[in-house]
């Protein structure tokens, strides 16, 4: 039997243990998940921490199949959306890399922030794409089970996102010189 239906159940029946044992093990996931789409620490953690509020005020509605994991991400990632909604201050460069642990302050501020300006900058949709795959590493089927979309489309929304991502941090000049230059083999046409 599975060990998430076991500990739901536990839940269920209210022991308390079972709900720190569940916590404990989707918490740091869900946590980075949030951070990953909020880009701020305090509220990151505020929102993992309501996603697990949401999760046990309606357990005893929760129908067990085997996605536990899922489903709080698809719970975290309607706070997170409702978060923006509601948010109308967006935080600084210091605010969002606060919270992080850093060995090269510097540089590694430096990449993080073009990476989540990249992320920021990419339609709503690819970016639940890329956070769940890469940051998360969901396989391309979870992600579309979560996002409760087809696998062909979380494969385009994928494709979409990295040459989005691309355009974004410079790296396109490899696809633009071949529109610029449609001569056969690499040849310029004049």
């Amino acid at each position: 039997m599975n060990a998430d239906f076991l500990l739901i159940q536990r839940m269920k029946r209210g022991e308390e243990d079972a709900f720190d044992v569940f916590v404990r093990k989707y918490y740091e996931s869900i946590l980075n998940y949030c951070r990953y789409r909020c880009f701020d620490a305090g509220y990151a953690e505020d929102l993992a921490q309501e996603t697990f509020v949401c999760f046990f005020k309606n357990l005893s509605y929760y129908r067990f199949q085997g996605k536990t994991q899922n489903y709080l991400y698809t719970v975290a990632g309607n706070l997170c959306k409702d978060f923006y909604r509601k948010k109308k201050n967006i935080p600084t460069a210091q605010e969002e890399l606060s919270g992080y642990n850093i060995v090269n302050p510097i540089e590694a501020a430096m990449e993080r922030m073009s990476v989540e300006e990249a992320v920021r900058a990419l339609p709503q949709e690819q970016q639940e794409v890329v956070i769940l795959h890469y940051f998360q590493g969901m396989k391309l089927r979870e992600t579309a089970e979560i996002l409760q979309v087809g696998l062909p489309l979380v494969k385009y929304r994928l494709r979409q996102a990295k040459a989005g991502l691309a355009r974004f941090m410079g790296k396109e000049e490899a696809y633009g010189d071949r529109k610029k230059n449609p001569g056969i083999c690499g040849a310029d046409v004049d």
